[in-house]
């Protein structure tokens, strides 16, 4: 999975994160984003019954990708590993994380926000590194900026990515974007309108899929 990370974060640019409290309402997640062609999948560590979540998405929808984000510490990560989770995310720079999930052949991505902390992770051994919250320090303009001196680094912006600028950040340089609150409006979850949730992922994922870099 080490080896393949980048590659499939290139073609899929985007991750859905999934942040349930009730069993059946991550379920109907799932299914509304990988119904929508989003390959790959985050459960957030405290969603309700998480290895739950992780074995119905590698059982039903096979062709997904799925991991574990929020991992705090190392037993955590050890039991989303033997759990089936595929990658996993931190919201915070650990070496000791990123060694027993490489140990595991697992990507790791730890969350850093100045560039020191983001070199840091890099020289680490990290394959990819989430900047989070980037909308705390300006959003787009601040991934410009980290990249205008460093865009070989493999950056994911989460915390404040959007449906309406999610595109911008991977014009930006990001090799892909985390999605959480605005790719499940509260308001049709409460509905439970999961078709409505699933167009939207739908032509998200066909907008970041249809962009092309400008060659040079």
């Amino acid at each position: 999975m080490l080896q393949t990370w980048l590659p499939l974060l290139k073609s899929s640019r985007i991750i859905a994160v999934i942040r349930a409290d009730d069993w059946q309402e991550g379920k109907k997640k799932a299914q509304a984003v990988a119904q929508a062609g989003i390959k790959l999948i985050e459960i957030t560590w405290n969603s309700a019954q998480p290895l739950k979540l992780i074995e119905y998405i590698r059982t039903e929808f096979p062709s997904c990708c799925v991991g574990v984000g929020t991992i705090l510490d190392k037993l955590s990560l050890q039991e989303a590993i033997q759990g089936g989770a595929q990658f996993a995310f931190s919201p915070h720079f650990s070496p000791q994380l990123l060694e027993i999930a490489h140990s595991h052949n697992i990507p790791l991505t730890p969350g850093a926000l100045s560039p020191t902390e983001i070199l840091t992770a890099f020289q680490y051994g990290a394959k990819t590194v989430k900047v989070f919250p980037v909308s705390a320090l300006g959003g787009v303009q601040y991934l410009k900026s980290i990249l205008a001196p460093l865009p070989h680094l493999p950056l994911i912006p989460t915390g404040g990515v959007t449906l309406a600028n999610a595109l911008d950040y991977i014009k930006a340089g990001a090799i892909a974007v985390g999605l959480a609150g605005d790719l499940f409006p509260p308001a049709l979850v409460k509905q439970e309108n999961w078709q409505e949730i699933s167009q939207r992922a739908s032509h998200l994922q066909q907008q970041l899929f249809n962009y092309i870099p400008p060659s040079g």
